[in-house]
């Protein structure tokens, strides 16, 4: 009888063991049946799972994702927070100074949330790199803000300010403790950033520092998303490469061989 009981207990214990492992809500939502198969197509050079995973996010996080696009990391994150959490996508700011790209792009993904189920709980707001007063989120509500392969942006249209702008807003939406996520296309130390300004990289010493100074800690770093492939020095910059291939055929299996761009992959928190 005693070595029934404990045979029973040793299969309960395994069984509760193997559904804790099981559970695994950042997998889950990756693997969700709505993502495309071009999309899955990116997660070899991504790494949607194990990034999540080092940023720390978790369904019941309150998240703003900036500047969305498409919605590549939206597909994910929506399905991730739907029941527990709460996902602001912080698209472009269109007024009437705004350029085509911005507006149909923005308006392409208002028409998602409202007519495309996964996105029935998302809560679209804007950001705009030359106006704090624009909100991504209710100031001091977010448990993280992730922003994947933009800062090169915000460089580009307004200089350090345009970045310093930026993480300012961050830091005003997130609560104390709460997590900046950055990916990024990252350029050698030893280039000229001024020089490559519209090349669609930026220096991971550069993202590091104007974090900091808009008061932000960094706590880990990764190379989850590191290419040792890519140079960073592309006839069309970072667009040279997968997915864009902006010069169309001309060496195209040169740069399939190298893949999506080299990136950095970092943690802040708000001290």
């Amino acid at each position: 009888m005693r070595k029934t009981l404990s045979r029973l207990f040793f299969t309960l214990a395994i069984t509760t063991s193997s559904a804790i492992v099981a559970a695994d809500p950042i997998a889950d939502a990756v693997g969700n049946e709505n993502r495309t198969g071009q999309e899955r197509l990116r997660d070899e050079f991504r790494h949607p799972i194990q990034t999540l995973r080092f940023l720390g996010i978790e369904p019941d996080m309150k998240i703003a994702e900036i500047w969305p696009g498409g919605g590549w990391y939206t597909n994910i994150l929506a399905p991730l927070v739907a029941d527990e959490g709460k996902l602001y996508a912080a698209h472009f700011y269109v007024d009437e100074n705004s350029g085509n790209f911005f507006r149909n792009s923005r308006k392409g993904f208002e028409d998602k949330v409202k007519n495309y189920a996964p996105y029935s709980k998302v809560e679209m707001t804007s950001f705009n790199q030359n106006d704090t007063s624009v909100e991504v989120a209710p100031e001091g509500s977010l448990d993280a803000v992730l922003t994947f392969r933009n800062v090169h942006n915000w460089y580009m249209r307004g200089d350090d300010q345009g970045v310093a702008n930026a993480f300012a807003v961050f830091h005003k939406a997130l609560k104390q403790g709460g997590v900046l996520g950055v990916i990024e296309h990252r350029m050698p130390e030893n280039f000229d950033m001024r020089e490559k300004k519209n090349s669609g990289y930026v220096k991971q010493s550069y993202v590091i520092d104007m974090a900091q100074r808009a008061g932000f800690e960094l706590v880990a770093t990764s190379e989850l998303n590191a290419n040792a492939n890519d140079t960073a020095d592309h006839p069309s910059g970072v667009w040279t490469l997968a997915p864009r291939y902006r010069l169309g055929d001309k060496d195209k299996a040169k740069y399939q061989a190298i893949g999506e761009s080299d990136r950095m992959t970092l943690k802040f928190v708000k001290r």
